[in-house]
């Protein structure tokens, strides 16, 4: 959320979309929780398999198709696709995946044009987001690990104060 503030001053009135594997997310619910705590929209979209079925009671909205998601967003958020779940036959293939919800810039030809691409890591390049989105000028992927190396820092100097 440290992100968003820098690039965007503020968190309340912002239309954040998730999308990737909400359902085994902790990244996805925390964000959820506290971005809808700050005053944000949260909308979720994923494959119904990869869609926890609470999401309703969240206080989100539940987007089935990226396409409609994508032009809603002031920061759009992708989550890994965690590999080593799909033996539980979630989806029939990475590539299906990439072809219904992968960013690619075709996709992003719909976006705001000051839309934010967020990524916690790390990326399956091709699969959740394509190379030239994940690099690209809206990308602020390097900017969430060099504030996550800070936050998580802080906190441990914190912690060990006790």
């Amino acid at each position: 959320m440290l992100t968003i503030r820098e690039h965007k001053g503020k968190l309340e009135g912002l239309t954040v979309v998730i999308v990737g594997d909400i359902a085994h997310s902790r990244v996805a619910r925390s964000n959820i929780w506290g971005l809808r705590k700050m005053g944000a929209q949260v909308i979720v979209c994923a494959p119904p398999t990869l869609m926890p079925v609470d999401m309703d009671s969240m206080g989100v909205q539940v987007c089935r198709r990226i396409e409609e998601a994508i032009p809603e967003a002031d920061v759009l958020m992708v989550l890994r696709l965690q590999k080593e779940r799909m033996q539980q036959m979630l989806l029939p293939s990475l590539r299906e995946y990439s072809v219904y919800y992968g960013i690619n810039s075709s996709r992003m030809e719909k976006a705001k044009k000051e839309v934010l691409i967020m990524h916690p890591g790390p990326v399956n390049r091709g699969v959740e987001i394509s190379p030239e989105v994940a690099d690209g000028s809206r990308s602020v992927i390097l900017d969430q690990v060099t504030n996550g190396v800070a936050v998580r820092m802080a906190l441990l100097y914190l912690l060990g104060q006790r």
